[in-house]
């Protein structure tokens, strides 16, 4: 059974605020505190070492770790068997871990009558039984049946509960993740989401109460705040959970700021699925470790402003991002970040105009990520904007702003993938509402594109294969580097590494690196003298091997090789490295080509993937493509990161479409619709490959195979309707998304998906009504997502929103539920679903702004 997207649907026992006396401490007595936490927020895989090891660290290592799983929250024991076998894989003796008979209600999955737990919390063998244990972890479902189990009808602490509290204090670890995590705080959210909260929380605590009895299944678009009292281990702020895929920061914010308690002393936590914080109560420092990141926010001198009547706004709240590694000093509320880390404040890597963030054409769509890139590394931003209404327009905008205190911290990990950790951006929110009308004067600013592109040959038998990756791929993505290696030739492979794209040396290092961790022999492995440009921090000038390209030694070594990678960096590089002025292919790139042809594999990464296809997609983003068409000029970084579409001939070894990358984190789907419109062929797919993820091109099979962390979006134009005189008026764009393990047909176009999954198509797990994909408090930011949850299973939906604008002019996105249209669902790596999506229909229409 699939985990709920909101984690409480059963209990709202709500407050008429949050400062009630209610919620005082839970225990008055918490500084001898010796034990420690693991607050997860949510979807921990099973391959999260970082976590798994930490927390059986805190419970005395895997040979003398006793854990106790508490599996209330859940309507199944499913993820409290999951945890224990996840624990099992990790060292931990079975007969050392126990499931804990804690529970107020029936689980679906067993004989038992469960239900009759809920009489032995007081039971004196179940309290010697936790006494007796060095970790208890409190499993994903609904929050408030945790402590409905754990608590007496008259609200005191039963008998388990207090063992669990004397352990604690002796020194035990207590975890939990999801509803697990929600529990920790005394201030403990059951409910909402950020544009509920706004609407009908923000600084007025008596509309809680109107939600009581609210029939759920009628509920609208959006969701009240609503809280309880939690266990309160830990005492020093409210904890939200599944923070970032949620977009639960203003539902956070208001939390905070409605807590007077909270407010003057504490920051708030919100942590991101697949991740935890650390808390050690005896240094008084919570560690951030896991994939991604935990928001904290610091309410201690925002401000409720009136803006419009019956609407409230907050201005001044600080916003902090901290990533694994980083530290929290919460008594001083400070901060501690590794030494590797440098500082972005004056040496601010990017310079272009980010577009406000407005739903899932928004590049870096997700909090942290827009934050880090579109403001904080930016020397051309002071400030960003995002957006969240209902249906009606009714809403708010939400100002990001650099202040004197405002900094980053960056490094790359897990390979090539930027890190960052961002403090004290001022986060303003005010009241607006947005209209929307059709645009129906014609676009005068909109070019088509002059590029044309000769065809390349093609070859119908072509020996070897593509491993195609869509940027950032992580040195522990192992999946994607045996994939090569193996495609290669295996250990015995000889690969040869083309750092064209880049400016420096070290990705193709890392990636030289990486292939020798995973059984290459170094002596196998050549970075290739192949650039026309100089590379930094380098003696020798690299501009000379621009004739290189004509080098019959070089081309002999290239016809040697079993094996071609092409790191990422600026794919333009990469062609004019490798073709002559008058456009024709250079000796060494011929030689490429026969080694292709003859069985060698071909990959690369980012611009490593652009490459592939015949037309390369070069520069703009979505908004910039549909709004402004196609450029002739190409400005590097600037052009990379947004405005028109830039067009150049690629090298063409992917003979069955066009090829975009960074499609998740750069939100593409926009530019590669209005190239394959302008330039593709309709009858073909077009390809957009996720970040840390790898489409496996078999010639042989005619046959792509996903491979990695993401997915590959699956662009359709075959039935399309365009109105020539508007130009982006586009209906029937038929969007697919596939995910590891599924297959597709590249001459047929039929889809085969992974066997391990389940359709949605009339057993839709969902039924909710959703607003619009607004921006950054929006749930579920990445195209994939949003169409899972909100569409493809959810019963209710038959289409839904998205809007992409700037300023006074924009895009409406209708994706609808198509004939075709089916979901297939899976777990994943633990308790994380895993969807696929087929044929979803997708119309865009030009629209005129109205924000008062």
């Amino acid at each position: 059974m699939k985990k709920k997207l909101v984690s409480c649907l059963i209990s709202f026992t709500l407050l008429s605020s949050l400062s009630t006396p209610l919620l005082a401490k839970a225990q008055e007595n918490t500084g001898d505190i010796k034990g420690s936490l693991v607050i997860a927020g949510g979807g921990v895989g099973t391959s999260n070492h970082d976590v798994y090891e930490k927390f059986l660290s805190l419970a005395g290592g895997k040979e003398k770790a006793k854990v106790g799983i508490i599996p209330a929250a859940s309507t199944t024991l499913q993820s409290s068997k999951k945890f224990k076998g996840d624990l099992v894989k990790y060292g931990v003796n079975s007969d050392a871990i126990k499931i804990l008979p804690v529970s107020n209600h029936d689980f679906s999955d067993t004989q038992k009558d469960e239900s009759t737990w809920k009489n032995q919390v007081n039971d004196k063998k179940l309290s010697r039984t936790i006494k007796g244990l060095t970790a208890v972890w409190f499993v994903e479902g609904d929050q408030t049946k945790i402590v409905d189990s754990l608590r007496q009808n008259n609200g005191r602490d039963s008998e388990a509960l207090k063992a669990i509290w004397d352990i604690y204090r002796k020194g035990a670890v207590i975890g939990g993740t999801s509803a697990g995590a929600a529990i920790m705080s005394d201030v403990m959210i059951t409910g909402g989401d950020s544009l509920g909260a706004l609407k009908e929380s923000i600084g007025n605590k008596e509309t809680l109460n109107k939600y009581v009895n609210k029939d759920q299944h009628n509920k609208k678009e959006y969701e009240r705040l609503s809280v309880q009292k939690g266990l309160g281990f830990f005492q020093h702020g409210i904890i939200d959970q599944h923070m970032d895929e949620r977009a639960r920061l203003g539902r956070l914010a208001v939390a905070a700021y409605n807590s007077e308690r909270d407010k003057e002393k504490n920051f708030a936590y919100g942590v991101d699925e697949d991740t935890a914080m650390i808390v050690n109560n005896k240094h008084q420092k919570i560690e951030v470790v896991g994939r991604s990141g935990v928001a904290v926010l610091d309410t201690s001198k925002a401000q409720l402003v009136s803006k419009q009547k019956a609407r409230s706004g907050l201005e001044n709240i600080k916003v902090s991002y901290l990533s694994p590694g980083d530290k929290i000093n919460y008594h001083l509320k400070s901060f501690e970040f590794p030494k590797d880390k440098v500082e972005t404040k004056g040496f601010e890597y990017y310079s272009f105009n980010a577009l406000p963030a407005t739903g899932v054409f928004t590049p870096y769509g997700r909090l942290k990520a827009y934050l880090s890139y579109s403001l904080v590394d930016n020397k051309s931003m002071k400030s960003a904007n995002s957006y969240v209404y209902d249906s009606q327009g009714s809403g708010y905008e939400i100002a990001f702003q650099k202040d004197r205190d405002t900094n980053g911290y960056w490094r790359y990990t897990d390979g090539q993938k930027d890190d960052y950790s961002i403090v004290n951006v001022r986060m303003d929110i005010a009241p607006k509402t947005v209209k929307f009308q059709p645009n129906r004067k014609t676009s005068l600013t909109y070019k088509k594109p002059a590029f044309s592109s000769s065809e390349s040959p093609v070859y119908d038998k072509i020996k070897g294969n593509l491993l195609i990756a869509g940027g950032a791929l992580g040195s522990s993505n192992s999946s994607v580097y045996n994939k090569f290696i193996n495609l290669a030739g295996g250990k015995q492979a000889k690969v040869g590494i083309v750092p064209a794209a880049s400016t420096k040396f070290d990705s193709s290092n890392q990636f030289k690196a990486d292939l020798i961790k995973y059984g290459m022999k170094a002596e196998n492995i050549e970075i290739l003298p192949v650039s026309n440009h100089d590379f930094k921090g380098t003696l020798e000038n690299e501009s000379n091997w621009k004739t290189n390209m004509n080098s019959d030694k070089l081309a002999q070594k290239v016809k040697g090789l079993t094996g071609i990678w092409f790191v990422g960096g600026d794919q333009t590089l990469i062609t004019g490295s490798l073709r002559n002025e008058n456009g024709s292919d250079s000796n060494v790139l011929q030689a490429m080509w026969h080694t292709y042809k003859n069985g060698a594999v071909l990959g690369g990464t980012s611009a490593g993937a652009a490459i592939m296809s015949n037309t390369m997609l070069a520069g703009g983003d979505s908004y910039g493509a549909l709004s402004y068409g196609f450029t002739d000029t190409y400005d590097d970084m600037t052009q990379q990161e947004g405005g028109p579409a830039y067009l150049e001939k690629g090298l063409g070894f992917f003979q069955y479409g066009l090829v975009d990358q960074h499609f998740d984190n750069k939100a593409r789907l926009g530019r590669l619709i209005a190239t394959v419109y302008e330039k593709g062929n309709k009858n073909q797919l077009s390809y957009g490959i996720d970040e840390d993820t790898a489409m496996l091109v078999n010639n042989k099979e005619k046959q792509i195979e996903v491979v990695g962390r993401g997915g590959v979006t699956l662009v359709d134009l075959a039935k399309v309707q365009a109105n020539d005189k508007f130009p982006s008026d586009y209906k029937n764009i038929l969007i697919s998304c596939i995910t590891p393990g599924d297959k597709v047909n590249l001459t047929t176009k039929d889809i085969v998906i992974n066997p391990a999954k389940t359709s949605t198509r009339k057993n839709e797990y969902y039924s909710e009504k959703v607003g619009p994909n607004t921006g950054l408090f929006s749930p579920h930011g990445v195209l994939r997502k949003f169409l899972a949850y909100d569409l493809i299973d959810n019963g209710q939906n038959k289409e839904i929103k998205s809007y992409a604008f700037n300023q006074n002019t924009g895009f409406e996105l209708t994706f609808r539920k198509s004939a075709e249209s089916n979901g297939y669902w899976a777990y994943t790596d633990g308790q994380k679903d895993d969807y696929s999506i087929v044929k979803v229909a997708l119309d865009i229409k030009p629209i005129n702004v109205d924000i008062k």
